[in-house]
């Protein structure tokens, strides 16, 4: 009786998308929500009318969004969180400060995993040459046979054999963006203090819909884009640095992220001083009048869905579906090894995903075509009648 109570029921009524359309995917992009759409338009309307502005409205906006995502990913401290526009972004801060990692030398590595999302992979490609680095990417294993272990775990394995005292740095995601291949980041975590590597993790694909404990983890860094599972606006992303991230450079320098900016009177008294943690970090206007009150709003739903209903409740959506894509011939990784928010399933043999995919849009059901399998990323807007289209579509 508990757990009913405590169980998610389908939240459709909450956003204004079509009611025919079967979108089961979130991992491309989230509709937004009557209430963030809603705060968008609130900003909007506000913003043509500026009088009363004061220079603490100017930072308020991401005071809160902070404290938001620290809650989220169980960081304790919120000036860890630093404001973002982009993957790419949050990437380039954890290159910039690469060189400066205490131990770094010539021929150390860059542990990659394979097929990864392309802002995890160039962000590399400078500090690479200027610090005689190399890159090694830890490909997914090939098709599991009779006997050998599933992909999940044997690629956990072969990355973790992969760290070793040459590694400066490890990028990896808690889920992979095409696979869903869920990754042990407790353990990567582990070996990476071991062996004195830094962590970086892109947590765009499971930040919001999957529980992501800091504390446990341990990372050096998270970045996170916000219009996916955190379901915020485009253009915005949140990050959080660590330890080893204290006293760094930044991208820009920025005039809002030093000491007492909010004195807009005495902005010509140059301050020299940032402000306290990652606040050095943040993109150049932050304030992002209009989508700041969107992303607070999407993040304060997030928190009342609640990442470990979320996933319970994908999961409990998708679980009679998935027997019967298995028996028209899809593959599928064994629950074990991978979300119940982002699904992969390998199309059968001489089959071709993107015009699969491309049918399946024409029924009006939406996923995505990656390398060779179907992309499914269902959400706490999608009903049982999604899932019977996507089957029956399928069939």
């Amino acid at each position: 009786m508990i757990q009913q109570q405590l169980d998610l029921t389908c939240q459709r009524s909450q956003y204004t998308y079509p009611a025919d359309a079967h979108y089961l995917n979130c991992a491309t992009r989230a509709p937004l929500s009557k209430s963030v759409t809603q705060a968008g338009l609130d900003a909007i309307q506000q913003q043509t009318n500026p009088m009363g502005l004061t220079p603490d409205d100017f930072f308020s906006g991401g005071v809160a969004v902070r404290h938001l995502f620290a809650q989220l990913i169980n960081q304790p401290d919120p000036d860890r969180i630093a404001i973002i526009p982009s993957i790419s972004y949050g990437m380039a801060v954890v290159a910039r400060n690469l060189p400066n990692k205490p131990g770094l030398r010539p021929g150390q590595r860059i542990v990659l995993t394979g097929g990864e999302f392309p802002s995890d992979v160039y962000a590399w490609d400078r500090v690479r040459v200027t610090e005689q680095l190399t890159i090694h990417t830890v490909d997914m294993p090939g098709k599991s046979t009779p006997g050998t272990l599933p992909a999940a775990e044997a690629w956990n394995e072969a990355i973790l054999a992969a760290i070793t005292t040459d590694t400066a740095l490890v990028v990896v995601p808690m889920v992979h963006w095409m696979y869903g291949t869920r990754f042990d980041l407790e353990a990567i975590g582990e070996r990476c203090r071991d062996v004195g590597a830094w962590l970086a993790v892109d947590g765009t694909q499971s930040v919001g819909a999957m529980p992501f404990n800091w504390q446990r983890i341990q990372p050096d860094a998270l970045v996170c884009a916000s219009y996916k599972w955190l379901m915020g606006p485009y253009s915005m992303g949140l990050a959080c640095y660590g330890p080893a991230f204290d006293g760094g450079i930044p991208l820009e320098e920025a005039w809002m992220n030093r000491l007492d900016s909010n004195q807009f009177h005495r902005l010509a008294e140059y301050q020299p001083a940032y402000r306290s943690g990652a606040y050095r970090y943040n993109v150049g206007e932050h304030t992002h009048f209009t989508q700041m009150p969107m992303m607070e709003a999407a993040l304060r739903q997030i928190l009342d869905y609640q990442p470990e209903r979320i996933q319970q409740y994908c999961r409990n959506l998708m679980a009679d579906a998935l027997p019967e894509l298995e028996a028209l011939g899809y593959g599928i990784e064994p629950a074990a090894g991978r979300g119940h928010h982002l699904l992969s399933i390998r199309v059968p043999a001489n089959a071709d995903p993107m015009a699969i995919s491309n049918s399946l849009l024409a029924r009006n059901v939406s996923v995505s075509a990656r390398a060779q399998a179907i992309r499914i990323s269902p959400n706490v807007y999608n009903s049982e009648a999604d899932v019977r289209a996507l089957v029956e579509a399928l069939k």
